[in-house]
C-alpha cells in the first residue's frame, strides 16, 4: 500500500497501480494492468490518474485482444473515433495523429480537463508484438522500441511518471522498466547489480519479471543497449534493419470494431470485436510460436510442482521418522528409571543371597556322635549300615542344643 497511486478529489481513491520511483536512475514509473486498469468502467479514473500525476507518456505493451480474449477497454481514441468523453471526471481525449510501424504504433493525444479547459499532449507507445509471457522477437526490436520512448522525451525526470502496463503489469511492464533503468545507471557510469535492482523494484510492484525467459531477455537486452552506451554509433541502424519496423505491419494491429457502449452515461471507444476467419487464422499461426513458449512454461511448472511434491513427500518421511524417534525416546526415558531400580534391589537380593551363603558355609563344622549312644530309630535320617561315626552338621550351639534335646 506504500507505493499505491491514489486518487484526488475523487469518491474512491483507488485504482490498480503502484509508483515504482528509482532515485539513483532519476526514473519513476506508474505501473498498472490491463485487467484492472483500463477497463470500461475505469477509463475515467485512468485519464484522472495520467492528468494529476503530469503523466507525458503512456507506454502499452499488450494488444486489445490477446488470445481470442479481450484484455483491456479501447481507452483511447481511433482514427475513426477521434475523441472520447468522460463526464464523470470530465475530461475529454482527443487524436491527433498516428505512427504505425511493423511491431508498434505511436498515437498522439490530446488530453483536455473540460471544466478548466486546459489540455495536455500525451503520447501513447503500442508495442504490438509482445506475446503474454513471452518476449519479443530479438532484443534489436525492443530496444528500438525503448529508444524511441526515450527521444520523445516522455521518460525524463522533469516530467511526471510515465505510465506502463501490460495484461498482469507486472512482466512486460516489468521488463520495459529493468532495462530502462539499467540502460540510465549504465549511462552515468554507476556499478550496477542486476538482481539487486530486480529485488528493489519489486518492494513497489510485487512479481516484477514473471518468467525465466523474460528475466533472460532482460539480460540480453541489457548487454545489446550497453554496446551503443560504449559509442557504437551504428548499433542504433542495425537495430532498425534487424527489427524491419519500415515494414508493413504483419496484420492489423488497430483496435477491434466494437460497438460503442455508455458506463454512467459516459462516452467511450468500446467497439465489438468482428475478427473475419482468415484473420483468425493468421492471428493464430503468429500466436503458434507463443503457444509453444507457453507449453514449455507449463512444463517447466509442472516439473517444480513434482519437485515441490517430493520435497513434501520427503520431509513427511523425515517428520515420520524424528517423530518415531521421540517417542522411543520418550518410551525409553520413562521406563529408565524403573528399570534401574529393579536392577538395583536385583543387585542387592543376589548379593544377600550370596553372602548368607557364604556365611551359612563358613559356620559349619562336623559334631561326631558314637552311634551306640543314641537310638537311631528315632532319626531314620542318621541311619547308617557302616559302623562309622555318623556326621551330622548343625550350624550353631544353639541349633546342636536343640537338636540334643530332641
Amino acid at each position: 500500500d506504500h507505493s499505491r497511486v491514489k486518487l484526488q478529489n475523487a469518491e474512491n481513491d483507488y485504482i490498480n497501480a503502484s509508483l515504482v520511483d528509482i532515485e539513483e536512475a532519476q526514473r519513476s514509473y506508474i505501473l498498472t494492468q490491463a485487467s484492472d486498469g483500463p477497463l470500461p468502467n475505469t477509463c475515467c479514473h485512468f485519464w484522472l490518474m495520467v492528468w494529476q500525476q503530469k503523466t507525458k507518456a503512456v507506454v502499452m505493451l499488450n494488444r486489445v485482444v490477446e488470445k481470442e480474449s479481450v484484455k483491456c477497454a479501447q481507452y483511447w481514441p481511433t482514427k475513426d473515433d477521434r475523441e472520447m468523453l468522460y463526464k464523470e471526471t470530465g475530461f475529454s481525449v482527443k487524436f491527433l495523429s498516428e505512427d504505425v510501424k511493423s511491431y508498434y504504433t505511436v498515437h498522439l493525444l490530446q488530453l483536455e480537463n473540460i471544466n478548466s479547459g486546459e489540455t495536455r499532449t500525451i503520447s501513447h507507445f503500442h508495442y504490438t508484438t509482445w506475446p503474454d509471457f513471452g518476449v519479443p522477437e530479438s532484443p534489436a526490436s525492443f530496444l528500438n522500441f525503448l529508444f524511441k520512448v526515450r527521444e520523445s522525451g516522455s521518460l525524463n525526470p522533469e516530467h511526471g511518471p510515465a505510465v506502463i502496463h501490460c495484461s498482469a503489469g507486472i512482466g512486460r511492464s516489468g521488463t520495459f522498466s529493468l532495462v530502462d533503468t539499467c540502460l540510465i545507471l549504465m549511462e552515468k557510469g554507476d556499478d550496477i547489480n542486476i538482481k539487486q535492482l530486480l529485488l528493489n523494484m519489486r518492494k513497489y510492484r510485487m512479481g516484477l519479471i514473471q518468467t525465466p525467459d523474460q528475466l533472460r531477455f532482460s539480460y540480453m537486452t541489457i548487454i545489446e543497449g550497453a554496446k551503443f552506451i560504449k559509442g557504437d554509433s551504428n548499433i542504433q541502424k542495425r537495430w532498425k534493419e534487424l527489427s524491419k519496423e519500415d515494414l508493413c505491419p504483419a496484420f492489423d494491429h488497430s483496435p477491434t470494431k466494437i460497438m460503442t457502449e455508455k458506463y454512467n452515461g459516459n462516452r467511450i471507444g468500446l467497439e465489438e470485436e468482428k475478427l473475419a476467419g482468415d484473420r483468425y487464422t493468421e492471428l493464430s499461426s503468429k500466436m503458434q510460436d507463443t503457444m509453444e513458449e507457453n507449453s514449455e512454461s507449463v512444463l517447466r511448472k509442472r516439473v517444480r510442482e513434482d519437485r515441490k511434491a517430493n520435497t513434501a513427500q520427503k520431509v513427511q518421511q523425515m517428520k515420520q521418522r524424528l517423530n518415531e524417534t521421540e517417542r522411543k525416546r520418550k518410551r525409553w526415558l520413562y521406563w529408565q528409571p524403573i528399570l534401574t531400580k529393579m536392577g538395583f534391589v536385583s543387585v542387592i537380593l543376589v548379593g544377600a543371597f550370596v553372602g548368607w551363603t557364604l556365611f551359612f558355609q563358613q559356620n559349619l563344622y562336623w559334631i561326631h556322635f558314637p552311634k551306640e549312644k543314641f537310638d537311631m530309630s528315632i532319626f531314620p535320617i542318621l541311619k547308617r549300615k557302616s559302623n562309622k561315626e555318623t556326621k551330622i552338621f548343625p550350624k550353631n550351639i544353639f541349633e546342636r542344643k536343640f537338636f540334643l534335646l530332641a
